[in-house]
């Protein structure tokens, strides 16, 4: 077995303590847990936000990727030590996929709150163990990466509603990254590219596993990745776009350049791009704002890319960080959905879990505020989110020419014009988002580029 690190035996110790203290409390108390319900859908939510027609299951799987460089072991301010230090590093992983209906799984998913603390119930469609079917298997993969803190229920929303339309999703807990292990952000900066394809590589294996769940059930030669803030900063790097020197050489990023290793043009970057991976969608990338790329790096990116947005962004910026990725990544085609005056939440965060409504004197905010946006409301952006992310999907990963009136749209919604005839053709005016009900399609922009503009 993969020798752990002590620090990481450590913490999970603290973490079954925490644990078993927080279930006692609960018991003794006799408080039951708010419901928190990630499948809601509202009446406006577009067409293509529905669940599909599969029922779903969920399982948890815990994977080592060995030999990692430790990047909490060294210390910028000393001389870098030779070697670098090793240690074997552990990736959680959620799982949804689609399944045999099972009346008798858990539909409920435990999940820290922002604050690392607070354990939360989240309640969807997914049951807990739930067997496969295989009837349309293999589906395709998609990899969810979150934020810098998140965990793997930030966008479990997204996560079990596309299991439920055939593929399979799993979504990683990002060691360093999570709200319970939140560590130096160099890691975060090294570690999510290597973690993203390591997952793909360990899905991979299983597919072929006669012992596992996911044998015949997953086509990892037909993956997407679906990012979010520093998840989207991953998925830029494992889709081709390498790092500037400048980001490398930040006394504050990657301790000693070991963020080198994603350095454009370098020879560990160019091997990195997987042909497995088809697409990636980008919520809210962050980056770019700190010139982690350049116009010349982001020509490497080698996958059509949707990327999804907030006009107000102030943690990734929206001009001169998220658009100008979206302007950039001139070697493919590529989307970009703007949510007006939404920001860095647009889209992707489930909705607060009721009990994140509390001020916390170390974070200095109200926990809500971590997943929530000041203009939208958190279900239906991701409505709207569920809605696109099946459309691009939909496209790239399964080759569905249904999808293409859903992704050819007037760029500003609110300039579409309704125009039906009594029969409910489409009269030549027109011209409102397809998939959309009269007069929901409003404080949206959805643009495209193709490749070489």
């Amino acid at each position: 077995m993969p020798k752990i690190h002590t620090r990481l035996i450590q913490a999970k110790i603290i973490q079954t303590a925490l644990i078993v203290s927080a279930a006692g409390s609960i018991l003794s108390s006799g408080t039951a847990l708010a419901e928190n319900r990630i499948d809601t859908q509202r009446p406006d939510a577009p067409t293509l936000a529905a669940y599909g027609p599969h029922d779903i299951g969920v399982r948890t799987l815990d994977f080592v990727n060995p030999g990692q460089i430790d990047i909490l072991a060294i210390d910028p301010a000393a001389a870098p030590p030779e070697p670098l230090p090793e240690y074997d590093r552990p990736l959680t992983v959620e799982f949804w996929y689609p399944a045999f209906p099972d009346a008798n799984g858990a539909r409920e998913l435990r999940a820290y709150l922002r604050d690392g603390k607070t354990e939360v119930s989240l309640t969807g469609k997914a049951a807990r163990g739930a067997e496969p079917t295989r009837e349309a298997a293999p589906y395709p993969l998609v990899i969810i990466s979150h934020g810098y803190p998140g965990n793997r229920y930030l966008l479990s929303h997204l996560g079990e509603n596309l299991a439920s339309k055939g593929y399979v999703v799993a979504s990683i807990d990002h060691t360093d990254s999570t709200y319970r292990t939140r560590a130096a952000f160099g890691s975060t900066l090294v570690n999510r590219p290597l973690d993203q394809l390591f997952v793909l590589d360990e899905i991979a294996k299983l597919s072929t596993d006669e012992t596992s769940f996911l044998n015949g059930l997953v086509d990892p030669t037909n993956t997407a990745i679906i990012g979010y803030s520093m998840g989207g900063y991953g998925a830029i790097i494992t889709a081709g776009g390498g790092v500037t020197q400048t980001s490398v050489d930040y006394p504050w990023g990657g301790p000693h350049g070991t963020l080198g290793i994603h350095l454009s043009g370098s020879e560990t970057h160019n091997s990195l791009p997987d042909p497995r991976i088809k697409t990636a969608i980008a919520f809210g990338p962050w980056g770019m704002n700190r010139q982690f790329w350049d116009e010349e790096t982001l020509k490497g990116v080698q996958v059509p890319m949707l990327f999804i947005a907030g006009s107000v962004d102030d943690v990734s910026e929206y001009e001169t960080g998220i658009r100008a990725i979206w302007a950039a990544t001139t070697s493919v085609d590529r989307a970009l959905l703007t949510f007006e005056n939404a920001n860095h939440n647009a889209g992707a965060p489930m909705p607060a879990p009721e009990e994140a409504d509390v001020y916390d004197d170390a974070l200095g905010f109200n926990l809500s505020e971590h997943y929530s946006d000041a203009v939208w409301d958190n279900v239906r952006m991701n409505n709207i989110s569920q809605h696109f992310v099946t459309a691009w999907l939909g496209k790239y990963l399964n080759a569905n020419a249904d999808m293409e009136p859903f992704l050819t749209l007037t760029p500003a919604s609110n300039a579409g014009v309704w125009a039906l005839e009594e029969d409910g053709t489409k009269k030549p005016e027109h011209t409102h988002w397809e998939g959309f009900a009269n007069r929901t399609a409003k404080g949206l922009h959805f643009e495209i580029l193709n490749a070489g503009k």
